[in-house]
This record gives C-alpha cells, sequence and structure tokens, in this order.
C-alpha cells in the first residue's frame, strides 16, 4: 500500500475515533449536569457527614449585642451560619470585616447567619461598651456573643484569631479557615451551601454567582512581628531590648539605649509592668525601634498624646496613618483600641520614636503590615 493512502487511513482512522470519544465526553457532562436545577441539587442533600464535626453550642456568653439568647437560638435553626471568631483591637479581624459585613448584605435574606464571636485578648475587650462601638465603626448588624470567658473559643477548639467556620444548615461543620486571605473560596462556599439548603429544603434560590469585589491588603513579605508590652505575653518572644528587661508587676525607670536593634523595642521614663501590658508612671515617657514595614498600628488604653517621630523628624504626611491628626505628628489617645500610625504604599525600614505625654497611659502591642 502507499505511503500516502496508509498515512490517510490513519488520519481517518484517528478523526472518527476521536469524534467518538468526544461524542461519548458531552453525552456524560450532560448526565452529570442536569439541566433542571433541583434535580443537579439534589444530589448536594445525600452528602455523607459523617465525618463532619456538628457546630458546638454558643457557651459561657457574657453579653449578646445586636441579638437576645431567645432570638439568637431561633435564628440558627436551618441556617447556613458563619461563625467568625475575632477581637476588636486585632488588626488582622479588622482586615476581614469589610468581606464578613458584604456578605451579610448580600447573602442574609438567602438563608445566612454570621455570628461575630468576641473572644477578647486584652481586659479591656470585655468592657460591652468598647465592643459595641467597635461594632458601630464598622458596621456589624449581624449578631456579635462576647466570650469573655472564651468558654465558646475552647468549645471549638480554636487557638487563633481570626478564625472562620462555616456550618450547614444541618449544623454539620463544613468548612474552617484562620487568618486572613481566601476571600473568593470562602464566598464560594458560603454559596454552595445555600444552594444545598435550598435543595434539601425546596426553596426557590436566586442565582448570584458574582463575587463580593473588595481590594485584599498585600502584607509585606519582610515585615517587624508583633511586639508585645506585656511579660507574660512577650514569652518565647521578649522583643524588649531596654537592658532593664521586663520586672514583672514592678515599675521600672527604664533609660536611654546608645544602640537599637531591628525588630526590638526600647522604653524611656518610669513604665509599670503588667501581664499584658505597660503602663506610663511619670508624666512623659518614649519608646523607639527600628522595624521594616509598610503600616505600624498599636494596641493602647486610656488617654495620652503622642508624638510620632521617624528618623528624627516629624511624622511626614506621605507616611501619616488614619489615626493621625491630619497636616501633624500628633495622636491623640482617647479610647481603648487599635490606632493606626503609619500607613505607606511600600514596605521600608525606618527608626520610629514615641513621645507619650500622659501618665497612666498604657500600651499592649505594636502590630505591622
Amino acid at each position: 500500500m502507499k505511503s500516502e493512502i496508509k498515512t490517510g487511513l490513519i488520519f481517518g482512522i484517528v478523526i472518527v475515533a476521536g469524534i467518538g470519544i468526544l461524542g461519548m465526553f458531552f453525552t456524560s457532562l450532560d448526565e452529570a449536569n442536569p439541566t433542571d436545577a433541583l434535580t443537579q441539587f439534589d444530589s448536594l442533600s445525600k452528602i455523607d457527614k459523617s465525618g463532619f464535626k456538628k457546630a458546638p453550642d454558643l457557651v459561657g456568653i457574657a453579653h449578646h449585642l445586636n441579638t437576645t439568647p431567645e432570638d439568637l437560638t431561633e435564628m440558627i435553626k436551618g441556617k447556613v451560619v458563619l461563625y467568625d471568631i475575632w477581637t476588636y483591637s486585632c488588626i488582622n479581624c479588622i482586615r476581614t470585616l469589610p468581606y464578613i459585613t458584604a456578605w451579610d448584605d448580600k447573602y442574609a435574606e438567602q438563608g445566612l447567619l454570621i455570628i461575630g464571636i468576641h473572644s477578647p485578648e486584652f481586659e479591656f475587650e470585655k468592657d460591652p461598651e468598647n465592643v459595641k462601638m467597635a461594632i458601630s465603626k464598622h458596621g456589624i448588624n449581624y449578631p456579635v456573643v462576647m466570650d469573655n470567658d472564651m468558654e465558646t473559643w475552647k468549645a471549638f477548639e480554636n487557638n487563633y484569631w481570626p478564625r472562620k467556620y462555616i456550618a450547614d444548615h444541618e449544623g454539620y461543620i463544613r468548612y474552617d479557615h484562620i487568618g486572613e486571605g481566601d476571600y473568593q473560596k470562602t464566598e464560594k462556599v458560603i454559596q454552595h451551601l445555600l444552594e444545598e439548603r435550598a435543595a434539601s429544603t425546596g426553596i426557590e434560590m436566586k442565582s448570584n454567582y458574582s463575587l463580593v469585589d473588595i481590594e485584599e491588603f498585600e502584607h509585606s513579605m519582610f515585615r517587624t512581628p508583633e511586639l508585645y508590652f506585656g511579660y507574660h505575653f512577650a514569652q518565647n518572644r521578649n522583643q524588649l531590648g531596654s537592658e532593664e528587661g521586663f520586672q514583672p508587676s514592678k515599675t521600672v525607670s527604664y533609660s536611654v539605649p546608645e544602640d537599637i536593634d531591628l525588630h526590638k523595642f526600647y522604653l524611656t521614663g518610669d513604665w509599670r509592668n503588667y501581664d499584658d501590658s505597660m503602663e506610663l508612671i511619670s508624666e512623659t515617657g518614649s519608646i523607639k525601634l527600628l522595624y521594616n514595614a509598610k503600616e505600624v498600628n498599636i494596641v493602647t488604653e486610656n488617654t495620652a498624646e503622642l508624638q510620632i517621630l521617624l528618623d528624627g523628624e516629624a511624622l511626614p504626611s506621605k507616611y501619616s496613618g488614619t489615626d493621625i491628626a491630619e497636616g501633624s505628628s500628633i495622636l491623640q489617645v482617647t479610647e481603648a483600641g487599635l490606632y493606626n500610625i503609619v500607613n505607606s504604599e511600600s514596605s521600608s525600614s525606618h527608626v520610629m520614636e514615641i513621645k507619650v505625654k500622659g501618665d497612666g497611659f498604657q500600651i499592649f502591642t505594636f502590630t505591622f503590615g
């Protein structure tokens, strides 16, 4: 047989075989994806859930905000529930809130219930008035329960802020995410579980597969880690550079350092050492550090005036944080919580000095982005 004819026959056989395989492929797709939505979702309601845990009860709750205990119990029934474990002075938690509040607006009427589980890191976060101010500031309309003794935190076997658990309409935890990020993935899980709920209950659901579009915060690859001022919190990660060191439950006079190291903080003035913070006892004092980041935040309590210096100069406007008075380098601390003092477009290294005026000023931590 001539090679041209042989080649032509082989090529023809390949084409016929290919058409046959494609036909089988598209037939299988039609069988796996029927056009009837209820039929399609019917398989979702038959998932074997024996490997999933049920969401625990909310226990040890000190206060219910935006709801009552009785109303919340009724609201949970038959809903897809997103449990958001957070605390209001945690910058990582705060960065997730625009997404969570947007999901509440978008999906609440379709069967999603969001419950904020406020599990405090610091003592002042146990005050319901402080938490009420925070939920108002961030536009939180969904129920928030105050887990002051961390009993619900323990019931979820949790160790992180923030953390999101999503339970389906039967109460099984189907998704678990630690920290920031994965917002699109999380929203797709919400959509999937709402579809599953609709299929199971026979409820008609609007098909809306668009995703919330919010610009995500981009962390610096190399940045200073969180710095703790409390001797208990700083165990195994002590970054107090002052030679006087931590002295539990004592008031210590800290002296001006000769040199400073990266990722450490140094104090001057008289400071009382607590397990979770330090309190300025003298009328004035200062905090100095060499850091690398594009964003710097502090968590504080009590009233004070802070003057922010960067590399020996008044804080330039291009680095000015959102809580700095416009056109100045001054931060007025008026309530317990988190304050943003540096906010820039890119990461860089700087020597920051904070001159504090106001005895009783209490500082808990620096966080960086």
